[in-house]
């Protein structure tokens, strides 16, 4: 059996529920232990009664040390300060072996159990972001990443887990600050500070927008496979990282900030992307409680998003990417930005100001 934990608010409830299916879909022996970190997000997970699943309240975890710093970070920062707390509490509270924290928005796409396999003689296992060359800079922020810890009920585990919640309550900001950065820098000397640390090798765990574009990708019977661009290295994709990728109500997506490539976009992001629009389907329809809370307002004008478009039509998938699912409230969108549009808006803004002037002036 292997022991999972991830955290999550109604903000991203649908990626959560995503994890937690792609996990059910690949990973035939699990339970997978879920920190609701609001009411409405507890309220529906228990409603739903998952499988392999067991929920835990904000009321039920929180304890003291974690309620004085609550008040004075941010809500995701909050969540990184809580991150070493809720791998904690399992490990004290259920007879568990071992315990693998994930982030909420991790996807899998085959088995995470071949990971397991590299660390059966070690306490931890921790994955380093492998960041790509246009991306090595953000080292200085961690070399290591939160994503997918393990972390085994012994004493070196315990020891690692503790020390690191210990430095989380005290500092955990998103600003890098004395050889510090949210809770992922305090990882950097993990492999020397303690004893049965494992650094995952299999680079088809990890994967991330930040490392992705080192590799090739195509998708086979057998799953989707990674091809090093160097070294012609082949791996099955076990998990990817959808880090700051956001859903418009508009009847579109972004992945923020990364250069991708057709490729990873068609065998990575589209799945993921029709996932969460499902999910969130079926939320809107039984929980409308949390309807559309995935969901964020696009407040951009339509002149970015057609730049956007034409670069990604030539070829250039650099920076910014979008992929539309809803092509006629897209379109719409669009079109509400149109020349016309804006020339038919100034003139109906100088009308209603004449009219406001000629109704001053009738007064007088």
């Amino acid at each position: 059996m292997k022991y999972f934990c991830t955290l999550f608010n109604s903000h991203y409830l649908s990626r959560g529920l995503a994890s937690y299916q792609s996990l059910n879909n690949t990973c035939s022996n699990f339970h997978l232990y879920i920190f609701a970190f609001d009411a409405v997000t507890f309220s529906v997970l228990s409603e739903m009664n998952l499988e392999n699943v067991t929920v835990i309240s904000l009321k039920d975890f929180e304890d003291e040390q974690l309620l004085s710093v609550k008040q004075g970070r941010t809500v995701a920062e909050y969540c990184w300060t809580c991150t070493p707390s809720v791998i904690k509490y399992v490990l004290d509270t259920y007879n568990v072996d071992a315990c693998t924290y994930i982030d909420s928005d991790l996807y899998f796409f085959s088995d995470p159990s071949i990971l397991f396999d590299e660390n059966k003689n070690c306490s931890m296992l921790i994955t380093r972001h492998r960041f790509s060359k246009d991306y090595i800079q953000y080292e200085k922020n961690g070399i290591y990443n939160v994503q997918f810890m393990y972390f085994k009920d012994n004493e070196a585990g315990r020891n690692s887990v503790s020390w690191w919640r210990d430095r989380c309550i005290e500092w955990c900001y998103s600003k890098a600050e004395d050889g510090k950065f949210g809770d992922q820098k305090y990882l950097d000397d993990w492999t020397t500070r303690f004893k049965g640390v494992h650094v995952l090798e299999n680079t088809g765990g990890g994967v991330a927008p930040w490392n992705v574009q080192s590799y090739r990708y195509i998708q086979e019977k057998s799953g989707i496979t990674q091809i090093d661009n160097l070294t012609g290295v082949r791996n099955n994709v076990i998990f990817y990282h959808f880090h700051n990728f956001k859903i418009y109500k508009e009847g579109f997506a972004k992945a923020i900030d990364y250069t991708l490539s057709a490729d990873i976009i068609d065998c990575l992001y589209k799945p993921y992307y029709l996932h969460l629009l499902e999910i969130e389907k079926m939320l809107s329809e039984k929980y409308p409680v949390v309807a559309g809370k995935g969901y964020i307002r696009y407040n951009m004008d339509g002149y970015q998003l057609r730049s956007i478009m034409s670069r990604m039509k030539n070829g250039n998938f650099t920076g910014d990417n979008i992929i539309v699912n809803d092509e006629i409230l897209f379109k719409k969108y669009l079109r509400s930005f149109s020349p016309n549009k804006k020339i038919n808006d100034f003139f109906k803004y100088c009308r209603r100001v004449i009219l406001k002037l000629i109704r001053l002036i009738l007064k007088k």
